[in-house]
């Protein structure tokens, strides 16, 4: 399941999430990269522990927290704290890969199963050539270049690369989520349905269909959930 949320970032919350990372003292991005993906990983990444990471992570939690169609697709029971990367010049992509199933959080000591990958483009698409996120599943190959503030979803088990950059700079955070209904299709399904009860609500008001099938989906979180 691969899932466009757009506007995560308000135009000021981006606005301030770029001047931080403009002058960041950007690092080796392998620091982060497993033995696989750090053999094709070439790109800049922003230390976990810098004032400007720390500082625009809480405007990119703040902002997912208060986010429905995140919170409805993801259903999160723990977020590994974003991370910023920035592909430019001679370090500018990053081959085929899929991320470790387990990330250990240096913030809070918790271990993190990567149910869901996260990408929010901080960047103006226009600003840059290249820098595609290629992301293969059971259909093929879905190549996603999104307006600066959006982001895009999908299943941590998935085979992705980025493009190299070829003009200009990407920046974008990138992290990872445990979620409450552990298996895709299950989270497909419930999101299909919060998304139809969403509509019925909106063109029928809260009509008895509404109600129990609202009624369905939260049974069928409580039986699926793992909190």
């Amino acid at each position: 399941m691969l899932i466009e949320v757009p506007d995560v970032l308000s135009h000021a919350e981006l606005q301030k999430v770029q001047a931080l990372l403009a002058n960041a003292p950007w690092a080796d991005g392998r620091i982060t990269a497993g033995s696989q993906s750090a053999q094709v990983k070439n790109n800049w990444q922003l230390p976990e522990q810098t004032d400007q990471s720390q500082a625009a992570r809480a405007i990119l939690l703040a902002a997912l927290n208060r986010n429905p169609l995140f919170l409805s697709a993801a259903l999160p029971k723990r977020i590994f704290p974003p991370l910023f990367n920035r592909y430019a010049d001679d370090r500018n992509a990053f081959g085929n890969h899929i991320d470790n199933a387990i990330r250990h959080c240096p913030i809070s000591g918790q271990r993190v199963r990567t149910d869901l990958s996260a990408t929010i483009f901080l960047a103006d698409p226009d600003s840059y050539d290249g820098g595609e996120l290629v992301i293969e599943d059971t259909y093929g190959e879905h190549s996603v270049k999104l307006a600066a503030g959006s982001m895009v979803l999908y299943p941590g088990s998935s085979l992705h690369r980025v493009e190299p950059v070829t003009r200009g700079a990407r920046l974008a955070s990138f992290f990872w989520l445990e979620s409450m209904v552990r298996e895709t299709e299950r989270r497909r399904l419930l999101f299909e349905m919060d998304m139809s009860i969403l509509e019925l609500r909106n063109t029928q008001g809260d009509s008895a269909p509404t109600v129990n099938l609202t009624g369905c989906y939260h049974n069928l979180l409580r039986m699926w959930a793992d909190i």
